[in-house]
């Protein structure tokens, strides 16, 4: 039986896993990078999708045609996506109780389709990691993800070549992670996750000796991407506050600042101010501004 991988599919950064003498490590890829980023970048008809640090370098450039955060989207119908979660630099269309498409160089992408590329990427790294054909694999989800988005996470993980054998909640593993499947039985525990989309926590329950999630509850809206839209609201305020230009069809000025906004999010994690430059916003503006913690 061929080896088995474990699968983070995540909104911002994706993964891939393997257990090596019972001790769990993340695959780097050939650059030596373990996180992936969730983000394809479709040059043209034909030509074969950029996934990950590149696709994430090409998207300040050519934004409409980068995707990134589509997990967002994976299994929803379009009556299910407020207005403002289409506001992405990609075209994104939705309507009723049909898919939600992504129509790049004529060709509609569904976020199974795009998720596909990126869970490619991540079996290519296995591969090389292997030296072997890896053709399995167990990916988590949200806990609150319903059975259409799980069902969808499974058909990405099929068009990508694997073989899914389990969809896993995302809180059921981190805790066997932390090595809470050797407390207690009907011990209860919280798991809470802040990530790139959304913010949850889940009360798990071990009964002889699986993990039930009892309850879950959070926001959908309140990940990483939604402190970034703040920021980047933020900061195009005090653009047209000192004068600057603002267009909300300049898709490329826009993707210049939520890279600069995620950028400083980052640092400020360590850092108490982050400065916010744009040299040549416009051929008569330039912009600068120190963003606080507080």
């Amino acid at each position: 039986m061929s080896r088995i991988v474990g699968i983070d599919l995540g909104t911002t950064n994706s993964l891939v896993a393997t257990v090596d003498v019972g001790i769990p490590l993340v695959i780097a890829d050939p650059d030596g990078q373990r996180l992936t980023p969730s983000v394809v970048h479709v040059p043209g008809p034909g030509v074969q999708p950029i996934v990950g640090h590149k696709a994430n370098r090409v998207r300040v450039l050519k934004p409409a045609e980068t995707v990134y955060s589509v997990k967002r989207f994976i299994g929803r119908r379009g009556s299910d996506i407020a207005r403002e979660e289409m506001l992405v630099t990609y075209p994104i269309k939705g309507e009723a109780a049909g898919p939600v498409t992504i129509d790049i160089h004529g060709h509609c992408w569904t976020p199974e389709e795009i998720s596909a590329e990126v869970l490619k990427k991540l079996k290519r790294d296995a591969e090389l990691y292997f030296g072997e054909e890896v053709n399995r694999a167990v990916i988590t989800v949200p806990a609150y993800f319903n059975d259409a988005q799980r069902n969808a996470t499974r058909k990405a993980g099929e068009l990508a070549g694997f073989t899914v054998e389990r969809i896993v909640n995302e809180p059921t593993a981190a805790a066997l992670a932390y090595g809470l499947d050797k407390i207690k039985e009907q011990s209860r525990i919280a798991v809470y996750d802040l990530g790139g989309g959304t913010f949850d926590l889940s009360i798990l329950e071990l009964k002889d000796g699986v993990f039930q999630v009892l309850a879950t509850n959070g926001n959908t809206r309140l990940g990483g991407d939604d402190l970034d839209k703040r920021i980047i609201d933020f900061i195009l305020k005090k653009i047209t506050q000192a004068g600057g230009p603002y267009s909300s069809t300049d898709l490329h000025m826009l993707s210049r600042i939520r890279e600069a906004a995620e950028e400083a999010k980052i640092r400020l994690s360590s850092e108490l101010q982050a400065e916010i430059a744009f040299p040549f916003l416009s051929p008569s503006f330039s912009f600068k501004y120190s963003l606080t913690r507080s």
